[in-house]
C-alpha cells in the first residue's frame, strides 16, 4: 500500500498517543497535522468515556468524531454529543460480577456512566489506575447502578490483570465482553462491543472502511481494532498478545512511536 493511501489513522490514547503525563507531544501534534494536510482523518479510539476525553480533544483542536468507552460510544467533539451509544445492562453487570467473585473472591469495581455528562463512580477499595481522571466515590456497590452505564472496571487485590481477565472471560460468557485496556484496568462492556465495532461505525460515517485504515495501540483491547484495520502498529512495550498480531512495532509512547510511523507514511511536503 502506498503511504498516502491511508485515509484513516486510528489511535488509542493511554500508552499510545499520550505520554505518561497525559499529554500529547509537540512531535505527535506535528505528525497529526501532516495527516490532516494529506486529507486523511485522525480518530481517537479509547477506553475512556466521552466526558474524560472532551478536554483532550479540545486541546488537539479536534472537532470531529471519537470512539470512546471501548467502542460503546461514538462522540462528536464539534457538537459535544453522542452520535451513538450502547449501555451495559446493570442486572447483567451485577450477575457477571457475582460469577467472577464466586471464582476469585472480592473484587473492587467502578463504572462509567453513559452520556456526555456521565460520571465515573468508584466503590470502596477501588483505586483509579489513572489518578488524574476525576471520579466520585460512592458508599456501597449498589450505588454504582444508580444510572445507565457503559462499562464496569474491575481490580483484584492479589491477581494480576491477565489472571483476572482470563477468569472473567471463562465465567462471564455472553453476559458481557471482557477486555484489558491497561495496567489495573480489566473491564466489562456490552456483549459484542469492542473498539472495532465502534471504529467501524465511525469510519462508516466518514465514508471509509478498513482497507484504508491504520491503527495504533498497546493493549489486548486493541486486538479487535487491529483485526479490523488494514494495518496494526503496536507500541514498544505493548502487551504480548497485541504484539503477536501487530504488523509492525514502533517505539514507545514516551518516544513518540505514533509520530515515528506517521512521519514515514505522510512525508512533509
Amino acid at each position: 500500500m502506498e503511504p498516502t493511501a491511508y485515509a484513516l489513522v486510528a489511535t488509542d490514547l493511554d500508552g499510545t498517543l499520550l505520554r505518561g503525563d497525559d499529554t500529547v507531544s509537540e512531535r505527535s501534534r506535528a505528525a497529526l497535522a501532516r495527516v490532516a494536510r494529506a486529507g486523511a482523518y485522525h480518530l481517537v479510539v479509547t477506553g475512556r468515556p466521552a466526558p474524560r476525553v472532551r478536554e483532550l480533544l479540545r486541546g488537539l483542536g479536534s472537532t470531529g468524531l471519537a470512539v470512546c468507552g471501548q467502542g460503546a460510544q461514538v462522540y462528536d467533539a464539534g457538537t459535544d454529543r453522542l452520535l451513538w451509544s450502547v449501555t451495559l445492562d446493570r442486572e447483567l453487570a451485577e450477575t457477571a460480577l457475582g460469577k467472577i467473585e464466586a471464582e476469585v473472591g472480592q473484587v473492587h469495581a467502578a463504572v462509567d456512566q453513559d452520556g456526555v455528562e456521565g460520571l465515573t463512580l468508584i466503590e470502596p477499595g477501588y483505586l483509579m489506575p489513572h489518578p488524574t481522571l476525576p471520579a466520585v466515590r460512592v458508599g456501597r456497590r449498589d450505588d454504582l447502578w444508580s444510572a445507565p452505564i457503559s462499562k464496569v472496571l474491575l481490580r483484584h487485590p492479589v491477581l494480576s490483570d491477565d489472571e483476572l481477565a482470563a477468569t472473567a472471560r471463562a465465567v462471564v460468557g455472553s453476559l458481557a465482553t471482557v477486555t484489558m485496556s491497561g495496567p489495573g484496568t480489566v473491564e466489562l462492556q456490552p456483549c459484542g462491543v469492542t473498539k472495532a465495532t465502534g471504529l467501524a461505525l465511525a469510519a462508516d460515517r466518514l465514508g471509509l472502511g478498513p482497507r484504508r485504515t491504520i491503527a495504533f495501540g498497546d493493549m489486548p483491547n486493541d486486538i479487535p481494532m487491529f483485526a479490523w484495520a488494514a494495518r496494526g502498529v503496536a507500541m514498544a512495550g505493548a502487551h504480548p498478545e497485541l504484539r503477536a498480531v501487530a504488523d509492525e512495532v514502533t517505539t514507545s509512547n514516551e518516544d513518540d512511536g505514533v509520530a515515528v510511523v506517521l512521519e514515514r507514511l505522510f512525508p512533509a511536503p
